[in-house]
Order: C-alpha cells, then sequence, then structure tokens
C-alpha cells in the first residue's frame, strides 16, 4: 500500500537546490514509499556505536563488531540499532539480506500453520527428508538454477559450499582418470593414512585477490586479506593474477585488453607449470604429476576489493578451462541473487559451454553448489554432513523468489544500479581526491579511496549520518543494497554522501 501522502514528504526533503552545498540528486515520481513496511529515511538519536551497543559490546568477544542491532525494529532498507538509530543499509549484513528486513511476505510465511513444523524439526537431510523436500527443491532452487545445471547439493554456508564443491570435482577427476576401473585395495588403504593413491594430490587454480571462505581448503584459494590465511597450514596449490582494470573504461580499452591477456596468458602457464610438477612421495621413489583439477573464480571479486573483468575474460577462461580438461567453479556466494541485474552474474558472459559448477550463499537463504551430472557422487555419504542445509531455508526462498519476480526486481537492480552509479561518477568528478575507479554491475557498486584511514573514516562519518557502508580491498568502499533498494533510496544516499564529501577534511 503505496501511501501519496508519504511520497510528497520524501519530495520535500530531496527537493533542494542544484549546486554544490550542494548538489542534489532529484528521485523523480519513483519516490513511493510502502509505509506499513520501509522507513522514510534514517533517524540518528546517538553516535554509532551508542551508550546501549558499547555496553553491550564489554559482554563478549566483540572486537570485529560494528553495533548491536534491533531486528525487531529494522524494516526494509533500514537497520535500527540498540541505541534507537534508524540507518539506510547499503550493506544489508555483507550483502546477504535479499528483499529488506522483515519482508511481509516473509513475516506471512512464517505464520502460516503448515509450515510451523518445517521451522521447528531440523532433519537430518541426507537420511531423513521430509516427505514433500524434493518439490520444495523445485519450488526454490531449482527453479533459479544456472543454465546447464540441474542437480544441487544444500549446505549451510558460502565457505563449506566451496569446500564440498572442490570435494566433488577432485572425485569427478579421479573418476575420469580411473575410467571403468574398480577402486583399488591400495587407493583404499593409502587414503586412510592421507597419502597417494588413495588422496591423489590435485589442485584447484585460484585468482590473486579471490575470496572463497575460511576453511583449510578454501583458504589456500583465498588471496584478499593476510589476517584471513595468517598462521594457518595451507596447500601448495597455484595462483594467478586476476585483472586489474583502469578507470573509466572507455578511456582504457587497449590497456585493459593487454590486461586481461596477460592474466589469461598466466593461468595457462600456471596450468602447464603445475600439471608438469614432478615431486617425490613421502619415502616413495615413484614420481607424479601434480593436477589442476578445476579453476575457481569469482565473478567479481568481493572482499578483494571489488575487482572487476570483462564479459570476454571469463569466456576465455571458461575455454581454458575446458581446453585443459579442468572443471570450470564459479563462485556466485555474493554475487547470485540478482544484485547484478541477472539472477546468477555469470549470466552476464553469454557462456557458450556452462560452468560445470556454481556455488551460492548469502541472498539465496541456504549454501549449496549447483553442478552437471557427471560431478554428482557415485556413492553415498561421499559428500555428507548432519544437516546438508536446512528446508525451511528452501521455503523462505521460494517465496523471496516470489516476490523477486512480482515485484520485477530484477529489472529494478539494473534501474537503481544506474542511479546509484550515476551518482556516484558525478561525485568522483566533483572529488577526485577521495574517490576513484567508480565500478559496478546493478546495484553491485564500490570506489575507492586514497588509502585505507580516508576509506575507514567515510564510512565511519556516513554510518554517524545514517548510512551503513562496507569496505572491502585496502581502500575500497562496496555498496550491498537489497532488492528493494529504488532509485529514490539511491539519490537519499548520494545527497548525505555529497554532503559529507564537500566538509570532509
Amino acid at each position: 500500500i503505496y501511501s501519496e501522502q508519504r511520497a510528497q514528504q520524501i519530495w520535500s526533503v530531496l527537493r533542494f537546490s542544484l549546486f554544490l552545498t550542494g548538489h542534489r540528486y532529484i528521485s523523480q515520481a519513483a519516490a513511493k514509499i510502502d509505509v506499513d513496511f520501509d522507513y522514510d529515511g534514517p533517524l540518528m538519536k546517538t553516535e554509532v556505536p551508542g551508550p546501549r551497543s558499547r555496553v553491550s559490546s564489554q559482554s563478549i568477544n566483540a572486537e570485529a563488531v560494528h553495533f548491536f542491532c534491533n531486528y525487531e525494529e529494522s524494516r526494509g532498507n533500514y537497520l535500527v540499532d540498540v541505541d534507537g538509530n534508524r540507518m539506510l543499509d547499503l550493506y544489508s549484513q555483507i550483502s546477504s539480506i535479499p528483499i529488506g528486513y522483515s519482508h511481509p511476505s516473509l513475516v506471512k510465511l512464517l505464520q502460516q500453520p503448515q509450515n510451523l513444523s518445517t521451522f521447528i524439526n531440523r532433519p537430518a537431510l541426507g537420511i531423513l527428508p521430509p516427505e514433500n523436500f524434493a518439490e520444495k527443491l523445485k519450488e526454490s532452487l531449482l527453479s533459479v538454477a544456472p543454465k546447464g545445471l540441474q542437480q544441487v547439493m544444500t549446505m549451510s554456508c558460502g565457505s563449506c559450499s566451496n569446500e564440498n564443491a572442490f570435494k566433488a570435482i577432485f572425485m569427478w577427476y579421479r573418476n575420469k582418470e580411473r575410467g571403468h576401473n574398480d577402486v583399488t585395495k591400495e587407493e583404499l588403504e593409502s587414503c586412510m593414512i592421507n597419502q597417494p593413491p588413495g588422496c591423489p594430490d590435485y589442485a584447484m587454480l585460484s585468482f590473486m585477490g579471490g575470496f572463497h571462505g575460511r576453511t583449510l581448503g578454501c583458504l589456500a584459494t583465498t588471496h584478499s586479506k593476510a589476517i584471513h590465511k595468517l598462521d594457518i597450514p595451507s596447500l601448495d596449490w597455484p595462483i594467478a593474477p586476476f585483472p586489474r582494470l583502469k578507470y573509466p573504461l572507455e578511456d582504457f580499452v587497449k590497456e585493459n585488453q593487454q590486461e586481461e591477456a596477460r592474466c589469461l596468458e598466466e593461468v595457462k602457464n600456471s596450468l602447464a607449470a603445475f600439471c608438469c610438477f614432478c615431486f617425490e612421495i613421502m619415502n616413495s621413489y615413484r614420481k607424479k604429476k601434480k593436477i589442476v583439477a578445476g579453476i575457481i573464480v569469482e565473478p567479481i571479486q568481493s572482499e578483494g576489493g571489488d575487482n572487476h573483468a570483462s564479459d570476454d575474460f571469463f569466456r576465455k577462461l571458461r575455454d581454458i578451462a575446458r581446453k585443459h580438461g579442468c572443471a570450470f567453479l564459479v563462485d556466485e556466494v555474493q554475487t547470485g541473487g540478482g544484485c547484478t541485474g541477472k539472477f546468477w552474474a555469470h549470466e552476464h558472459w553469454g557462456l557458450d559451454d556452462p560452468a560445470d559448477v556454481v556455488t551460492f550463499s548469502k541472498k539465496m537463504m541456504t549454501g549449496g553448489f549447483f553442478h552437471k551430472e557427471e560431478f554428482r557422487p557415485n556413492a553415498p555419504y561421499r559428500i555428507f554432513n548432519t544437516w546438508l542445509g536446512d528446508p525451511s531455508k528452501n521455503l523462505m526462498l521460494a517465496e523471496v523468489i516470489k516476490v523477486i519476480k512480482r515485484e520485477d526486481l530484477l529489472n529494478n537492480a539494473t534501474h537503481a544500479g544506474k542511479a546509484l552509479l550515476t551518482g556516484l561518477l558525478d561525485l568522483q568528478a566533483r572529488y577526485p581526491h577521495l574517490i576513484s575507479r567508480v565500478r559496478g554491475r546493478g546495484t553491485f557498486c564500490s570506489f575507492d579511496t586514497p588509502n585505507d584511514a580516508t576509506r575507514n573514516k567515510l564510512i565511519t562519518i556516513a554510518r554517524n549520518k545514517g548510512v551503513v557502508l562496507g569496505g572491502c580491498g585496502d581502500r575500497s568502499i562496496r555498496f550491498r543494497p537489497t532488492l528493494i533498494f529504488k532509485d529514490h533510496h539511491a539519490h537519499l544516499f548520494l545527497n548525505i554522501f555529497s554532503d559529507i564529501l564537500a566538509n570532509f577534511k
């Protein structure tokens, strides 16, 4: 239910003069608000973190905590903290809230008596699934399966999704090598002491700047921040450079093409060097090749600094994987779910040959991975854990997908993203000493600051002005709004941030 009166209130807030203190971004008739769901703007009562947040921080090991939240009062695009501060949330729980806080459709779903059992009784899905589990998968995950991938394995988080996707790839590769031969006694015995041939020395190729999780296997493919990896034993797997594009793209076409070609050549070199590398196996004198079984890549490197590459780069990378017999794994944990204007960011690439495996989590409400049929484990318990996901999350995802389709939220992400990106480019032109390399796809936008100190200060000031932003890389600010983030939310943010930049010292 939209209120014209509330729309006029927002319009009056946003209608200012057009230049310097400052340049104002005007929402046209789109500035309509669902008053029963979304708030009409930020409302700040204290600095953030406020007194109650600071007291709460003393009760737990909370060094990473920004502030404590009141989720009962949080609605739509607005996060409310325990001190009553209402903030426009452009970070959305590290890109994991799909359709806003306390969406009425999800509230209604939880109130329906027939769903009560699903939310109360969490089953061990691998051995005791509910009767309607396959049906609910079709209504939720399989209804948005990437092209060519009609198999899905559910998990709980992004890290375990990637970790188990690695296992699926390694098993697939070994089955290719084994052919029609049976597993040998030597393989069965050697795997119990972590030795070949039962534990083959396979590897995943990853990219500098990539982030794929913090479990042991995933950490070997994560290269975004040293603190994630420090003191943790790792695996000697190959790492290739990821393109570092120059902006604006239209001014550096040749340079960026050369940069992408250089990185692709390094991928080829890494594959050749690793596949031919010989080593001694412990006390045995047999020699064996170390093989790259798969390549993992993010459509946009997120934690590593919102690093982009062209669609052509990814098409060529997919070709390289196929020619070398490697699995091609696309990590859509952060980019999946619609924020780039397509449900899966890799849809923008226009692949002729689909990815082999696509991992997901965050906005998808549950973790897991889609895969081609040949990556399906050939025996039970080979990929397994107690819960293997959560059926209640499939219920919620099915409802989220209905909302996305009903409210045309993929097109909304494209439209709102254009408003946000256009405004950021304007701010970059006016404050080039503070903002550079503005980039984005849909609402998945970001920019660089001169250094981490400036970045962190801007995030803190914005938070105290009623806007939650996120950092990534060594000096970038990233935007991860919900799918119900609209043009007028973008303009509201841009007006606030314009004033922050105008007064920044």
